[in-house]
């Protein structure tokens, strides 16, 4: 009896397709995801590391602050301008409503000619200053930091702001389609071909191929609903559609943001004085005595000095992250509060927008969902190293010897 040969059924269209687009795609733009991801990974954590490291400064450790003043912001302002005597004023101020934590003076300057980082950003340092002596605790310079370098090559690989976003922003794109069409690949036909993509089956398996091949397989599949997540929040910053569509489509068909630009200060210049911001200062505190701590833009002329159309406090409400927050519009002349804008207030589109941020870092829910994005970009980095492995190991299979 002759044997009966059975062929295998040659995969569909759209298998097919996705087939070639994860090659090339991948072949294409792999170096740059691992990047992209390894970046992602090491930038998770900096919070938690610079709350460990700087601890001695973060904390003021002032005695009796029950029976002691905060300084006047414009007396603490020149005493920390007269001991770190930089060109720049300093740009800003991060005021915690705790009081036995530092001031954060920061010098902040974007040069809009510059065509890489360093040269874009001629100054970013942060000084930590004890708010009831106004003495300078610590400079970090904070543009040259590891963190912050890290951030700058996941954010546009060192380049311009302007288009380095874009030489980011194109690859995930990229990366986007390879996880929908890595997804279509993964797909099984049956359940038992199921049962076997959803876990490693290495008992009797000592070929490294194959191990590889499910390292990419098993990993790529569990980390793609998360990895599509912080793909598409990245996008947000890339491109202003994105950001657009996620406002929109969240929102429940929103198609303006709300403006609060018409809210401008009215009063004289004549009643501002050096009391002014101590003003603003302290209505937010009594605002918010349980929120985390806000920051107060100090009024200099910059680098990239544009029109403000009102002078807004922006107050984070949690320690972790930024997505709980509130904005408040002051008469920057009388320092009357002229606008609330809360959690309560915002639309969903708005609560997603602000939450952006947040769920791309993994920091919306604190260190559980922090441990989440780390392993998922550390996946992500390691997907097109297997790939290129599997690609590889199948180009140099070895010859079939004929006898």
């Amino acid at each position: 009896m002759k044997k009966k040969h059975y062929h295998k059924k040659k995969p569909g269209f759209l298998k097919q397709w996705s087939a070639k687009l994860h090659l090339w795609f991948g072949l294409g733009i792999g170096f740059l995801i691992f990047i992209i991801s390894i970046t992602g990974a090491l930038y998770v954590f900096k919070d938690e590391v610079e709350n460990i490291t700087r601890k001695d400064v973060i904390y003021h450790h002032e005695q009796d602050i029950e029976h002691k003043q905060i300084l006047p912001i414009r007396v603490m302002e020149k005493a920390v301008a007269e001991q770190v005597k930089e060109k720049y004023p300093i740009h800003w101020v991060n005021i915690p409503i705790d009081k036995k934590m530092s001031y954060s003076f920061f010098w902040y300057e974007h040069n809009t000619k510059g065509w890489n980082y360093f040269d874009e950003f001629p100054i970013y340092k942060q000084a930590y200053v004890n708010p009831y002596t106004g003495k300078v605790l610590r400079v970090y310079d904070e543009k040259n930091g590891f963190f912050n370098i890290v951030k700058m090559i996941h954010w546009s690989f060192l380049l311009k702001q302007d288009w380095g976003t874009y030489v980011v922003g194109i690859p995930v794109i990229i990366f986007v389609i390879m996880l929908i069409t890595g997804i279509v690949l993964w797909w099984p036909k049956n359940k038992a071909a199921r049962k076997q993509r959803f876990a490693f089956k290495w008992k009797n398996v000592k070929s490294w191929k194959r191990k590889n091949y499910d390292l990419h397989n098993v990993l790529g599949f569990y980390a793609s609903i998360f990895a599509l997540i912080f793909s598409i929040t990245g996008l947000f910053y890339a491109f202003f559609v994105v950001q657009t569509m996620i406002y929109v489509i969240f929102s429940g068909g929103e198609t303006k943001y709300p403006d609060f630009s018409h809210i401008k200060t009215k009063a004289p210049i004549e009643l501002r004085t050096e009391g002014t911001l101590d003003k603003i200062i302290n209505t937010v505190k009594l605002k918010y005595p349980d929120s985390y701590g806000f920051a107060i833009d100090l009024g200099h002329e910059h680098l990239d000095d544009h029109e403000h159309p009102n002078f807004e406090v922006y107050v984070k409400h949690l320690s972790y992250s930024y997505h709980k927050s509130s904005s408040l519009i002051f008469d920057e002349n009388s320092g009357a509060l002229l606008h609330t804008h809360d959690p309560k207030d915002k639309n969903f589109g708005e609560k997603v927008v602000s939450a952006n941020y947040d769920i791309h870092v993994g920091a919306i829910l604190g260190l559980p969902t922090k441990i989440i994005a780390f392993i998922v970009s550390l996946i992500c980095a390691s997907l097109p190293v297997t790939g290129f492995m599997i690609w590889w190991g199948r180009k140099k299979k070895k010859p079939i010897k004929t006898a």
